[in-house]
């Protein structure tokens, strides 16, 4: 699509639109919220539920695995379960139906549900690997946000939190697709924080830095942020009106050198090809 433009504006420096400040409450209450998280059982996810819970937050997980949502809810008795497939449509449909049933309070959505499968793009790739992952990290987001909003609209304060990635901003080439769908779940974000501006539904972005959990594998490397040390991080950024969280280790890679950005890549992979991620 092109848009109408001023070269000589953009010659010189300047932005050929006028900045508005689109005004919209972005400041999530703390306590006192209904929230369900998705992918909720382990990492970031757990994390972040239970620190919500330790605040007097009423929290739901879901996740596809009965056994390790039993877990939880009896390790942290207040905190419900729910059974939910993210990379199915119907289970989405059926699943906020009977949220919004039994927790007719419920005001914020937690999309952190995700997969990391490593790729080639240099050969050929897996179709229906990038179809899980697509479905999970991208439309899964999309259609239960989609099957939610009417009934967080309705709420006097109510938030949406995306969790992408660091790999939105700059791609890991071993994870190809995986970091597509993270750009692209940004992306989504951002128009979805446009689009609910004069609403009472705010929207805002968690993009984590390589953090130890299990969605590669749990090894202690050092390059990897300690799950308790970002958690900590991210409640305290979600707490104020910032509508990307982002940890202030990976706040150079969130600000990239935009036109720039190939050498910043080219560099960023290099480095992790001389020195590979633990899987």
């Amino acid at each position: 699509m092109g848009l109408p433009v001023d070269d000589r504006a953009i010659g010189g420096g300047r932005s050929p639109f006028r900045f508005n400040k689109v005004s919209q409450v972005t400041t999530m209450q703390m306590n006192g919220n209904t929230i369900l998280i998705t992918g909720g059982t382990s990492g970031i996810g757990r994390g972040l539920a239970e620190a919500f819970h330790k605040l007097g937050n009423k929290v739901i997980v879901a996740g596809r695995r009965r056994a390790l949502l039993d877990e939880i809810s009896t390790s942290n008795p207040g905190i419900d379960a729910i059974e939910l497939d993210i990379a199915d449509a119907d289970d989405i449909v059926r699943v906020a139906t009977r949220l919004t049933r039994a927790y007719p309070a419920l005001n914020v959505l937690i999309n952190n549900a995700g997969i990391m499968p490593f790729d080639d793009a240099g050969g050929a790739i897996d179709d229906a690997v990038s179809r899980a992952i697509v479905d999970t990290n991208l439309l899964g987001p999309i259609r239960l946000t989609s099957a939610l909003i009417e009934h967080l609209k309705k709420q006097p304060r109510a938030t949406i939190v995306h969790n992408t990635s660091v790999l939105a901003y700059l791609p890991l080439a071993t994870t190809a697709v995986y970091s597509a769908t993270k750009a692209a779940l940004h992306s989504y974000a951002m128009s979805q924080r446009f689009m609910l501006r004069d609403t009472s539904v705010s929207v805002q972005e968690i993009a984590p830095p390589w953090v130890d959990t299990d969605l590669i594998r749990k090894s202690g490397d050092p390059r990897a942020m300690p799950l308790d040390i970002f958690v900590e991080k991210t409640m305290a950024g979600l707490a104020t009106d910032a509508v990307e969280v982002i940890v202030d280790e990976i706040r150079p890679i969130r600000d990239n050198p935009g036109s720039g950005e190939h050498a910043l890549f080219n560099a960023f992979n290099l480095d992790l090809v001389a020195n590979p991620i633990p899987v």
